[in-house]
């Protein structure tokens, strides 16, 4: 049989009917596939914090988290599914950002190759942050070129395998992982708030703190401009997500800088929504015990000072 395009190992429900397609038990797999290769980021409180926003504030720092993202999870999770064969043909992803570190750091974990495809504009430090993983990063115009369609196609060529930034289920209960740690350390929570983009990290978290603590109010948290949901995804947080709010550009820098005043991290902007949801009183009754998701810090100093100044 001839090699073409594949997704990662596994098959999906389709989203809404029978089985769900991500189940606790997923998720609590991807912990075990992941331990002792993904961090077990901190989670960190502030007084000032809880103050500021009448509830007991619990923040899982995926900053800290290898390749600076909790994408690290989700991508290593899929490739943990692939066969040997597989492994051996090699990967190929398509992302300017958090997905391209994560699976080029993934890919040399395992002992496989990664194909990036990137915007030719891509800042040169995540250009070279997924180079320095290993691997082969082949650009294309964002304008005028489908990533998508260029991915596909170099998958068919060279028999690798596609890991998708987020629409699949392996991906997905990589990322639930995060959530499935925050409740271990902290017990029950009355709300977890997630960021956003194409809706992994939040179908991941919500399969797993929905079952962990039923009642727990799950909110999603996008900036003014998003990803596109996948169909998977998104029918996972149709089902599980409470509300989803939007923050403004304004909201999330005053996110960053309270998160590098009061807490002395660094925080990208994606990863700053949750806490500025939290911050700016987005939440109508605050609930008593809160879970934030900070989802990533691969910014560079230039765009830092920059975005603060």
């Amino acid at each position: 049989m001839s090699p073409g395009p594949t997704s990662p190992t596994g098959s999906a429900a389709p989203g809404g009917t029978g089985a769900p397609a991500v189940t606790l038990d997923d998720v609590r797999d991807a912990a075990r596939r992941l331990s002792g290769a993904a961090h077990r980021t901190p989670v960190l409180r502030s007084r000032t914090l809880d103050a500021r926003t009448g509830t007991q504030t619990f923040l899982k720092c995926e900053n800290f988290q290898r390749a600076g993202a909790f994408k690290f999870r989700g991508a290593y999770h899929a490739l943990s599914h692939l066969t040997p064969e597989e492994l051996a043909h090699g990967v190929v992803a398509y992302s300017s950002g958090n997905h391209a570190q994560a699976v080029a750091l993934a890919a040399r974990e395992l002992g496989t190759r990664a194909v990036i495809v990137m915007p030719a504009d891509t800042p040169r430090s995540k250009r070279d942050a997924t180079a320095g993983y290993g691997a082969e990063i082949v650009t294309y115009d964002r304008y005028t070129e489908d990533r998508a369609a260029i991915s596909g196609r170099i998958a068919r060529e060279r028999g690798l395998t596609l890991i998708p930034p987020y629409d699949h289920p392996h991906v997905i209960a990589g990322q639930g992982t995060t959530a499935l740690e925050l409740l271990e350390e902290t017990g029950p929570l009355d709300a977890l708030l997630v960021p956003v983009g194409g809706g992994g990290l939040m179908a991941g978290a919500a399969t797993a703190a929905t079952a962990l603590t039923p009642g727990i109010r799950m909110i999603g948290v996008e900036p003014a401009a998003v990803e596109t949901p996948g169909e998977l995804t998104f029918a996972i947080n149709r089902r599980l997500v409470d509300s989803v709010v939007l923050v403004t550009d304004d909201e999330i820098r005053a996110a960053m800088v309270f998160a590098f005043e009061r807490l002395k991290i660094v925080v990208e902007p994606s990863g700053a929504s949750a806490l500025a949801a939290l911050l700016a009183g987005h939440l109508d009754h605050p609930p008593a015990r809160t879970g934030v998701i900070i989802s990533g810090g691969n910014i560079g100093p230039d765009r830092f000072r920059e975005l603060l100044g």
